[in-house]
């Protein structure tokens, strides 16, 4: 990586304009500092992707009793590629904040765009899979997205010592299952727009919107524990080996690994993957998966702060 070019592309963002960021800058400084890393797919490699994700919608669709769609076009990227692609996602969303706003909150122009090529610089270096729902974009035919980070999953298979292809489907079954939720749930996308612009439009006007924020979370803390509570029926393979070995990792990340993960939020992705999966084990426990799938029939069934932490409560409601 060339972090001298990447200072010097950060360091010659525009100091005006009409957006707060300079994306263009923030993306191209993001690669320079970042080893885009190698598409040299092996023999077999592509099919074996798109077979993961074939054998994940079936497995789920049979599993869950859904029917859905998985995007159209699955993409083997590297590390450029997904920033490239997730640029125009940040860009949608700080959009939002900036029509809310006369004067975007920061203090140039110049150290916001360096503080995005810094956000995306580590996330292109970090994620390995992304099921992309395409919040806050203009709708397309195909309106939604589905990557693979392939330098990212070779080096997590080789530093955790597990057999590269089986981690792969692994990555590829989970992602398949926020496919399944939000095709389960086509009012999803709306729900998750809707709060976080009313958050948005709220924090631009100097206040507080608690309630957006709270159902945000709540909502969240469903889409990711229902996806674990789906990768326990539909994987076809023991998994726990490949969850404590990937959590170990994590919890062993050098202090500043931890701050930029606790500055982007992902520590509160894990409590809410924690939280949800004890809410839907115990649905479970109590009933069935059926039950439990109640929570896609209309945001109504969505689970409330309270409900996620008594799950009892919420049974009681939804099975009146």
């Amino acid at each position: 990586m060339n972090l001298y070019r990447s200072a010097r592309t950060v360091a010659g963002a525009s100091g005006t304009g009409d957006d707060a960021i300079d994306w263009q800058s923030a993306a191209d400084a993001a690669k320079a500092a970042t080893d885009p890393g190698s598409l040299a797919l092996e023999s077999g490699e592509r099919e074996g992707y798109a077979r993961d994700v074939r054998d994940a919608r079936a497995a789920v669709r049979s599993v869950a009793d859904m029917e859905f769609d998985v995007p159209e076009t699955i993409e083997i990227q590297n590390r450029h590629h997904w920033i490239d692609a997730n640029v125009a996602t940040f860009e949608r969303v700080m959009g939002t904040l900036e029509t809310h706003t006369e004067t975007f909150p920061g203090i140039a122009r110049t150290i916001n765009t360096g503080t995005m090529t810094v956000l995306l610089a580590f996330l292109g270096r970090n994620v390995l899979g992304q099921y992309d729902p395409l919040l806050l974009a203009e709708r397309p035919a195909d309106d939604h997205a589905l990557y693979f980070v392939r330098p990212n999953i070779r080096n997590a298979a080789e530093v955790l010592e597990v057999d590269p292809d089986r981690f792969r489907r692994w990555i590829a079954f989970h992602e398949v299952t926020h496919a399944a939720e939000f095709g389960a749930a086509p009012w999803l996308s709306d729900h998750l727009e809707n709060r976080m612009e009313s958050g948005i439009a709220a924090l631009s006007d100097g206040s507080f919107d608690r309630d957006s924020f709270r159902d945000l979370d709540a909502a969240m803390t469903v889409v990711e524990g229902y996806a674990e509570l789906l990768m326990d029926h539909a994987f076809d393979d023991e998994y726990e080996d490949l969850r404590r070995k990937f959590d170990a990792r994590r919890q062993g990340r050098g202090p500043l690994q931890k701050l930029f993960r606790q500055l982007l939020g992902l520590g509160l992705k894990q409590r809410q993957y924690e939280r949800g999966k004890e809410f839907f084990e115990h649905v479970i426990a109590s009933r069935d998966l059926e039950t439990a799938s109640l929570v896609w029939e209309q945001p109504e069934n969505l689970p409330t702060h309270d409900e996620l932490d008594s799950p009892g409560l919420w049974i009681r409601r939804v099975e009146r």
